[in-house]
């Protein structure tokens, strides 16, 4: 249970909450974020990394609760308000929008690869063809990190 909120609590931080008016903006930033397979590999380490974080803090249930009702920008000021957060992001050699933007660009690239139709997954078609040439390997990785898989 602790595995799924923590991963429900990394999803949500990372993946973007537009207001109204805000949903074009934050689409085209995915749209444009452009997904490799080593910042890829980046993105879900440091996922891996913020998930244990987010699992150590004794407050992790009530900080989703109240990311749920933050803002982009407040949640954004939140994660750059946390030392740990941004040295986890710091080690993966990753800025805190390529976190932000990275993170659900690969999320939604990996869902459209899988034939997940939404109107809030979207992907560019090099990011679509980049998840279905890697979706065997980034997939188990990205749920491991997520702690949605056992670890060995």
């Amino acid at each position: 249970m602790a595995r799924v909120l923590s991963a429900l609590l990394v999803a949500f931080i990372s993946l973007p909450h537009p207001a109204a008016g805000q949903a074009t903006t934050v689409q085209q930033e995915i749209l444009d974020y452009q997904l490799t397979l080593p910042r890829a590999n980046q993105l879900i380490t440091a996922m891996e990394s913020m998930t244990k974080y987010v699992m150590s803090l004794p407050d992790f249930q009530s900080r989703m609760a109240r990311m749920a009702k933050m803002t982009a920008a407040e949640r954004r000021a939140q994660v750059e308000n946390d030392p740990k957060a941004m040295a986890i992001l710091k080690q993966n050699n990753l800025t805190l929008q390529d976190y932000l933007v990275g993170v659900p660009a690969l999320r939604m690239a990996l869902m459209a690869a899988q034939g997940v139709k939404a109107p809030t997954v979207v992907a560019s078609p090099a990011n679509l063809a980049f998840a279905k040439a890697n979706l065997a390997e980034l997939k188990p990785k990205l749920d491991a990190a997520d702690g949605m898989t056992a670890r060995q």
